[in-house]
């Protein structure tokens, strides 16, 4: 008899341990509320990352005049965009479901909850439908964090679900939070043409990434004409017709026309009925788990942003075919389980920011030995023709063996490239190694051999 795997939650953990589990020949049943892909294609990762594109692509035309063109000053379209962001999701969604269907995993429209160890219930439009699992995986996600001192209306005062995009777009937009969500809004918005105040509570913005990384992300802040509140907290906001203010610690207030929330999430194990179960929940809502992802009842599993772990989509999937793994008996493969020190991560502004491994700053505050190298993108031809040398590469190495242990990257497609050093981090190759790689030239990779060599 086939092992029984019951999911909840169709994000990427979900569905990746779905579709793995099943070809490894397990009977899979996934349980799903909104649509497959989850919030990351509803809400978070996908949408943004249109709306950054698109902005992207107006702020490659405004500047298009360095390339040899005439000016070009474009406008969005706000209806467009929004056709635009649906249809991604519905193309997304159909093909994810369209996966599952061909690996034979049973898909249920409804919320799942544990009723027992082994049993979960899931309730949909035509009643509930009880399930008997050898295993489960929870993979329910996360919401946004909303402050007590805020009251989200959905108009003007918004969290990251109300801005793909906004029922209006912003002229003067305040955003809260200067961590990862909030500096892509901050792209996001100052790339469409509204002039944008950030609130940061510390003294940089990304405050637990490398401060030449941050101080380059700000730099570009302040060439767009983004107004940063330093060492700000903010406290308070109030509406007043087509306004909006912001009250920060400090006594400084931000005005603008419209205010994005963007501090932070919590994750939606609410609900899960998971004492019926005997799974334990800590202080803040995550399930704990260990490194096979189980959490403190063996056979159930946790994964994605429920977890606790890294917030990452791609951290998500992986851990999902982990899990799969696990729950068919491959526990002795190479490998069997993640290690976060070494995922790659990425914020996707202007320019892009994209780190993985050891960072400078960390190896410095335990007193290990490295060393480090750093190479500007202006050497390199390929930014030249780009018309955009911003940024560099950063490597970090052990001086005695030469392997890499880390690096990040500032500027075009960092996203893309941090590929190479994610892979040289994993394998444990040397600087070496990249320095013998024959890249193709002109590209913005063979900066990453500069700094290796």
């Amino acid at each position: 008899m086939p092992i029984r795997l019951v999911i909840i939650g169709g994000g990427p953990a979900g569905t990746n341990a779905a579709t793995y589990a099943a070809r490894l020949g397990a009977e899979v049943t996934l349980i799903e509320r909104d649509v497959i892909g989850g919030a990351a294609h509803l809400w978070d990762c996908i949408p943004s990352k249109a709306m950054i594109a698109t902005g992207g692509a107006m702020s490659f035309l405004a500047r298009s005049k360095g390339m040899g063109l005439h000016d070009v000053t474009p406008e969005v379209d706000r209806d467009n965009l929004s056709n635009r962001l649906a249809s991604i999701e519905a193309r997304l969604a159909s093909s994810g479901r369209a996966l599952l269907e061909s690996q034979g995993v049973r898909m249920i429209d409804g919320f799942g909850k544990m009723v027992g160890p082994h049993e979960v219930v899931a309730e949909t439009d035509d009643g509930e439908i009880t399930l008997e699992a050898d295993a489960v995986v929870l993979s329910t996600g996360s919401r946004p964090r909303l402050p007590d001192w805020a009251e989200i209306d959905g108009e003007r005062v918004l969290t990251t679900r109300h801005a793909y995009p906004p029922a209006e777009m912003p002229t003067k937009l305040i955003v809260v939070g200067s961590g990862v969500t909030g500096v892509e809004f901050v792209h996001m918005f100052s790339s469409f043409g509204a002039d944008v105040t950030l609130i940061v509570s510390r003294q940089q913005v990304l405050p637990a990434k490398d401060p030449e990384v941050a101080a380059a992300l700000e730099e570009n802040f302040l060439a767009r004409g983004v107004e940063l509140f330093k060492g700000a907290r903010a406290t308070g906001i109030e509406r007043q017709g087509d306004i909006v203010r912001v009250s920060c610690s400090d006594g400084r207030i931000a005005e603008g026309s419209h205010a994005i929330m963007a501090i932070g999430s919590v994750p939606n194990s609410d609900g899960l009925n998971l004492e019926a179960a005997g799974v334990e929940v800590n202080e803040w809502g995550y399930v704990p788990i260990d490194h096979h992802c189980r959490s403190s009842v063996p056979h159930i599993y946790a994964a994605g942003d429920l977890s606790g772990k890294l917030p990452l989509s791609s951290v998500a999937s992986m851990q999902g075919r982990k899990i799969a793994e696990h729950v068919m008996g491959m526990h002795d493969l190479p490998h069997s389980h993640l290690d976060y020190d070494k995922a790659a991560s990425a914020i996707f502004t202007e320019p892009e920011i994209a780190d993985v491994g050891l960072a400078e700053a960390d190896a410095f505050a335990t007193g290990r030995k490295i060393r480090v190298t750093k190479v500007p993108f202006s050497v390199s031809a390929k930014a030249l023709i780009n018309d955009d040398a911003r940024g560099f590469v950063k490597l970090v190495s052990d001086p005695a063996t030469g392997v890499v242990l880390g690096g990040s990257i500032v500027g075009r497609h960092a996203a893309e490239l941090i590929g190479i050093i994610a892979l040289a981090v994993t394998a444990g190759l040397t600087v070496q190694h990249l320095v013998d790689s024959l890249l193709v030239h002109p590209t913005l990779g063979e900066v990453l051999v500069e700094a290796a060599e």
